[in-house]
């Protein structure tokens, strides 16, 4: 036993996305391009709702919050797979490979349950406007992220003092660009069954924020069905559609990657895990930027203000 963890101290070789020379360097290019937009595209949200009066409003709150995390998530993953292709090295440490999946699964749970705060917020702000200020107040939305992070990272906790205690031994080659829970249980020689116990069950939790947001969207549909003005109506649908677009993208490509057998994941899965790991916090600002008039005049003045300083 003692060998065979010290042949996990030893480190992980990072497959990548595909196995070919020839679209390695694609994906390499691709994520070149994708990563410096995902992070001046959060950036630019975050600065333009902190310099802008009219968007200090619970809602911004949240978005910020959320671009907050989306520049965290992506640099947990790319920066390593960019470095690694330059350096012509695809290793990781031990601690380092159980460091970004300890990160991976903490930012992905904080998503989620932003995400379900952004939905419970529109939706005291379509149903019950007139308390929606008592209801959603600065100490609450301060709560509401700071129990984001704590859930996110309590959630994520077991995961990896679990996979931290795992003899790995044989081909240390993770199916992936990065050290994802998944393939790395299928690395472990021994008895792997509480971790997968423990992924169900985080699975389970994974989804709460799912159905907060279901329940939330339930009474905003119920609300809007109820306003006598079609304006009224396309109003509060234009308010949600960029968030209902956020959530399909997202929770679509997780569930899709991660709810199905251990045994069924491989390197093809690569290419899911990046769609909502680096292209979903890349389209998130442009979402959410391209269709509130609000946040464009926002980002208008932002360039307009860095441009005569």
């Amino acid at each position: 036993m003692r060998k065979e963890n010290q042949s996990a101290t030893q480190g992980f070789i990072l497959l990548g996305i595909t196995s070919q020379q020839e679209q390695e360097v694609v994906f390499f290019i691709l994520f070149l391009f994708i990563y410096p937009i995902t992070l001046i595209g959060n950036l630019l949200i975050i600065l333009a709702i902190r310099s802008d009066i009219r968007l200090h409003n619970p809602m911004y709150f949240f978005l910020a919050s959320l671009s907050f995390v989306d520049i965290l998530f992506s640099s947990v993953t790319v920066p390593k797979m960019l470095s690694n292709h330059i350096l012509g090295s695809k290793s990781i440490s031990f601690g380092g490979c159980l460091v970004q999946m300890d990160f991976m699964l903490a930012f992905a749970n904080i998503d989620s349950y932003i995400l379900a705060v952004m939905a419970y917020d529109r939706a005291v702000a379509i149903s019950r406007p007139l308390h929606y200020t008592t209801i959603i107040s600065p100490r609450c939305c301060v709560l509401l992220v700071v129990g984001c992070w704590v859930m996110g990272n309590v959630n994520s906790l077991p995961h990896t003092l679990l996979t931290a205690i795992l003899p790995f031994c044989g081909h240390q080659k993770v199916a992936n660009f990065y050290c994802d829970i998944s393939s790395l249980l299928k690395l472990s020689c021994s008895d792997t069954h509480l971790n997968v116990k423990f992924m169900y069950v985080g699975a389970g939790v994974f989804c709460v924020p799912l159905i907060g947001i279901i329940i939330s969207y339930t009474r905003v549909f119920a609300t809007v069905l109820r306003v006598p003005s079609t304006k009224g109506m396309l109003k509060a649908f234009s308010t949600c559609g960029s968030h209902l677009t956020v959530v399909s993208l997202y929770y679509g490509t997780v569930m899709g990657m991660y709810f199905r057998p251990l045994t069924s994941y491989g390197l093809k899965d690569a290419v899911l895990t990046a769609m909502y790991t680096v292209v979903t916090p890349m389209l998130n600002p442009f979402i959410y930027s391209l269709r509130n008039q609000d946040m464009k005049a926002a980002l208008g003045k932002l360039f307009s203000k860095r441009i005569s300083s």
